[in-house]
Formats: C-alpha cells, sequence, structure tokens
C-alpha cells in the first residue's frame, strides 16, 4: 500500500471518528481526557488526521473505547450504521429481531410488535430474550403488560448508557459511591 493509501485511509478513519466525537458534543479538550490522549494527537485527527501515515493501533483502540465501540466496529461500519449508537441505540440485530416475530405467542406481544415495528427493532438481543423468556402463560408480561414491559427495558438501556457515559467522567467516583450505596440498600431489603 502507498504512503498515499495509507495517509487517505488514515484520513477516512479520522473523519468518521471526528464525526463521532461531533454526534456526542465533545470538544476537543473532551475527547482528549475521555480517550486519554494527548491534545495534539486528538487535535490531528479532528482535523483530519496524520498526513502522511495511518493512525497507530493503540490511538484507534482508545478512541475506540471512548465511543463505546470495538475497533473492528470504528474501522469496518459505516458512519451511517455508527452515528445512531453515539445516542445509545444499537445496531438493529436482525437475526434477533426474526427470532422474535417467530418466537411471540403471546397475542398482546404480537398485537405490540404489529404496532410497534421501530421500537422493536431498537431491542438490542439479549432484550429480545428476555421478552421471550417472560411471555409464558401467567408470567411477566401478561401481568404487567407488554408495553410496561418494554418501557422498563428502554429506560433500563437508557440508564446504562447514561452510567456507561459518566463513568467516563470526573464524576466516576461519586458514581460509584451512590451506586454502592443503592446497592447495598437493595441488598439488606432482599434479606
Amino acid at each position: 500500500m502507498s504512503v498515499n493509501g495509507r495517509a487517505e485511509a488514515g484520513g477516512e478513519l479520522a473523519f468518521k471518528i471526528a464525526k463521532l466525537v461531533e454526534e456526542r458534543g465533545w470538544n476537543q479538550e473532551d475527547f482528549a481526557r475521555i480517550s486519554n490522549l494527548n491534545r495534539h494527537t486528538v487535535r490531528q485527527i479532528l482535523n483530519g488526521g496524520p498526513k502522511h501515515r495511518r493512525l497507530r493501533n493503540a490511538t484507534v483502540s482508545q478512541c475506540a473505547e471512548a465511543l463505546g465501540l470495538t475497533v473492528n466496529e470504528l474501522r469496518t461500519l459505516s458512519i451511517d450504521r455508527l452515528l445512531p449508537r453515539m445516542h445509545g441505540k444499537p445496531p438493529a440485530d436482525e437475526e434477533a429481531l426474526k427470532m422474535l416475530h417467530d418466537r411471540a405467542t403471546l397475542p398482546e406481544l404480537v398485537h405490540w410488535l404489529e404496532r410497534h415495528k421501530e421500537r422493536a427493532a431498537d431491542l438490542r438481543a439479549d432484550e429480545i430474550s428476555e421478552l421471550l423468556d417472560n411471555q409464558n402463560a401467567g408470567g411477566v408480561l401478561e401481568k404487567l403488560g407488554v408495553e410496561h414491559f418494554v418501557e422498563f427495558l428502554e429506560r433500563r438501556r437508557a440508564l446504562v448508557y447514561k452510567v456507561h457515559q459518566l463513568a467516563s467522567t470526573e464524576y466516576v467516583q461519586c458514581l460509584e459511591t451512590f451506586v454502592g450505596l443503592l446497592y447495598e440498600k437493595v441488598q439488606a431489603d432482599r434479606r
């Protein structure tokens, strides 16, 4: 691969990273702190990448981690598939979604799926498994209702996303203390 080809590939990846950082609403200093990269490196990336070389693997790894992606996802997925993930929306898992439609037996769940195609597409594979596991007669889905159960899954997903974002900031110690106290309270109530 020629030097120009290498710079081009690095520039394309840098463009992708810059777009995702912008989508998160981070400035250069935020991204430098969150990714644990020096400001000069971040400035190069956000301004189009190094001019005559590819980004280092360690740099790409730190960028991916800061953005909540794997290196493979960052390198291979298109920007269109990555942008929704910056807001906590995972890419649709077509196989899991097909399984949900195929295995949904509870009439209320079947009707919910017909009425809420977009929300169903937002469900992650683990959430789909949880829905399917709870559709037995007299189970949680019947007792709570499908809408309430899905709202619970969506709220939990949003909360986990927010916690993940906070854990990348200077508030991680505060978060850790709060979660620890709340966890102890819940465990004590269960005894």
